[in-house]
């Protein structure tokens, strides 16, 4: 007999809201920082919530966001594997990029040319894969270090000095950018 066939269901989900419950929204911003996709994002998310709820017996009590983050990488990486022949020998010009039907003006966008989101965009785009994943869990989801090292795997150092070359990385970019743009303006 399994530990877990000794739960009713009212004690799993029980277990569910307390330890579960409360990180749904960090799991949420951990899973679009991975996908870069708002839909695999809450695939992603789903999937993960799924496992941790036929997982929660086995839990132990200690760590929930770890244990969560811990499933939402495993699940990351089994979607990942399970897409690859397809994002290998599909359509591999696809542009993935959503764009905002409906646009806004916003304070920084009065103060700041259009260049500026170029700018940036193309500081991002030169990192190396595993300096973006900790730019976007750390400064863009809010992540601390600990919750992004748990999140990749890694040790805290390497979060650390991978957060430290990517930032010197797009500062080095923007303070380029902006000596050519006033050297031209």
């Amino acid at each position: 007999m399994d530990k877990s066939d000794t739960f009713s269901v009212v004690e799993k989900q029980e277990l569910f809201d307390l330890y579960i419950v409360p990180e749904i929204p960090l799991l949420l911003r951990v899973a679009r920082s991975l996908t870069n996709q708002p839909a695999d994002a809450e695939d992603l998310a789903q999937d993960t919530l799924l496992r941790a709820y036929r997982g929660i017996t086995g839990f132990d009590g200690y760590y929930p966001r770890a244990w969560l983050l811990r499933i939402l990488h495993n699940t990351h990486i089994s979607r990942l594997r399970r897409r690859t022949p397809a994002l290998m020998f599909g359509n591999g010009d696809r542009d993935e990029t959503v764009s905002d039907p409906a646009p806004h003006v916003s304070p920084e966008s009065v103060v700041v040319d259009d260049s500026f989101d170029d700018v940036v965009e193309q500081a991002l785009g030169m990192l190396r894969q595993p300096n973006k994943k900790v730019i976007d869990l750390v400064d863009i989801a809010g992540l601390s270090y600990a919750e992004a090292a748990i999140a990749l795997q890694v040790p805290i150092g390497t979060v650390v000095s991978r957060l430290h070359r990517a930032r010197k990385q797009i500062r080095e970019h923007l303070a380029d950018h902006g000596d050519r743009h006033h050297r031209s303006g």
